[in-house]
């Protein structure tokens, strides 16, 4: 294998377990990445604080990927910020009231919104959203800061809130499924890939020497702007099929276990 620059991973199904745990092997393995220069980046859907709040003690030396490509930051200094146009976001969030079961979020740089008085979701999604507060009517709420509207739905994304949201994707918007559960708009250029290429331009890094993981759909951009993609065990198939490479799943640590034997020069690609 070509000695590879940039580690770029997903983060929920992909980097941490299904508890949203980090491996307690990460310290260990980072410092080694280090040493060889190997920038490693989190990209995720996640809101920015929702990401770093795990990399506490390296932030300041990482580049991070969220909102699905909307925000990056490099060594604490953003690179790039989108704002999704507030033209169609108060039909959408309508529409999405209307559907049972669904939750809406609205994520802006410095917090996350939303409506429902559910503590169980509120507490569910302070996971991804750690800054978050609920509004009684996200359409009074209004500004041009939104990186993205999330949408979750208990029952499952792709069945019960893709067939009612497709229809924006004619507006310059892209609808993707992001997890199981989750359903991510956001301006249509908008993806970890266009995000990953960005990074790569700005630091010189070839796609041949860059190396990603993911599981999902919003997954599938990023994956090919790398030599070395890698879908997890426990990916989608879509995802499966658009990357090169498969890692062990999440729940056994597969991207440091994947990351390991490239180190230790196992990995034969």
């Amino acid at each position: 294998m070509k000695n590879i620059k940039l580690i770029v991973t997903d983060m929920d199904g992909t980097f941490l377990n299904s508890k949203h745990e980090m491996s307690p092997e990460f310290p260990e393995i980072y410092d080694e990445l280090k040493k060889r220069n190997i920038l490693f980046v989190p990209a995720s859907g996640r809101q920015m604080f929702g990401i770093t709040q795990f990399f506490n003690e390296n932030e300041n030396e990482m580049a991070f990927i969220a909102e699905n490509g909307g925000y990056i930051k490099y060594q604490n200094e953003e690179l790039f910020a989108d704002h999704l146009s507030e033209e169609h976001i108060p039909e959408i969030i309508n529409i999405i009231r209307n559907i049972d079961g669904a939750t809406v979020v609205i994520s802006r740089k410095q917090k996350a919104y939303f409506e429902t008085d559910n503590q169980e979701f509120a507490d569910y999604v302070s996971q991804f959203y750690k800054e978050n507060e609920k509004i009684n009517d996200l359409l009074s709420n209004r500004n041009n800061d939104v990186f993205k509207i999330a949408i979750h739905h208990p029952e499952g994304a792709e069945e019960h809130l893709y067939p009612y949201l497709k229809e924006y994707e004619k507006y310059n918007l892209k609808v993707v499924v992001s997890g199981k559960n989750w359903l991510d708009i956001m301006n249509k250029d908008i993806n970890k890939g266009q995000a990953l290429e960005k990074l790569q331009q700005s630091l010189g890094i070839k796609p041949e020497e860059t190396m990603v993981f993911g599981d999902y759909m919003n997954d599938i951009e990023m994956l090919k702007k790398a030599h070395y993609s890698f879908a997890m065990e426990n990916a989608h198939p879509s995802v499966k099929e658009a990357a090169r490479f498969q890692a062990s799943c999440n729940n056994s640590f597969g991207v440091l276990a994947t990351i390991k034997d490239y180190l230790s020069a196992e990995l034969a690609l």
